[in-house]
Formats: C-alpha cells, structure tokens, sequence
C-alpha cells in the first residue's frame, strides 16, 4: 500500500474509519518533509495494518489548525480515532518506526 492524500474534508473519516492512521503534515516548499516522504512511502509499502496519511497545509488550513500543527514536518499517530502520539520534525525510518510499533 503506499500512501493516501487527505483533506479538512475527509481527514475525520479517514482516521476515524482505519484502526491505525499515520498522518504527516506536510507542504510542497518544505525541504524536510520532502525528505521524509520516500520514508513514509517505503513504512507504508511494507506494513499493511497502518495507514499513512499525507495532509497538505497549505490546502488544508483548518485541520491543521485544529490540531495545533505549528511546524512541518509534523506527523500524528491515531489509534481508533484517538490520538496516541506526535512527532515533529524530519526523521530517519527506524526513528518513525519505534514511535509506530507499540500501536500494532
């Protein structure tokens, strides 16, 4: 599986939908998370029982600001709609994946 977009429009349906969504925060001019997104891509390719959801900002201003994302990169973790974790900044894989495992 690889990654999904997601917009203010269904970024509620999809968390809440999945038992275990990712969600990276990020925007087109953002050099770290330009960085990060082939990381993201290789987490979603090999593991099927998570989610990796890509937000853009820039288009989707009032999710981001309901959930305080003041930095980019930003990632969220949900577990049954809930959030369970938060990661800021650009990050190597094994890094995203000691944050994700313990939800499996």
């Amino acid at each position: 599986m690889s990654t999904i977009q997601v917009t203010d429009t269904d970024f509620e349906k999809t968390i809440s939908d999945n038992e275990l969504v990712l969600v990276d925060f990020w925007a087109p001019w953002c050099g770290p998370c330009k960085a990060l997104g082939p990381v993201l891509e290789e987490i979603a390719s090999e593991n099927k029982n998570i989610v990796i959801a890509k937000m853009n900002t820039d288009e989707n201003p009032n999710t981001s600001s309901a959930h305080g994302i003041m930095s980019i990169p930003t990632m969220m973790i949900f577990k049954n709609g809930q959030l369970v974790d938060r990661l800021v900044g650009a990050m190597p894989k094994d890094a995203v994946m000691q944050k994700i495992e313990p939800h499996f």
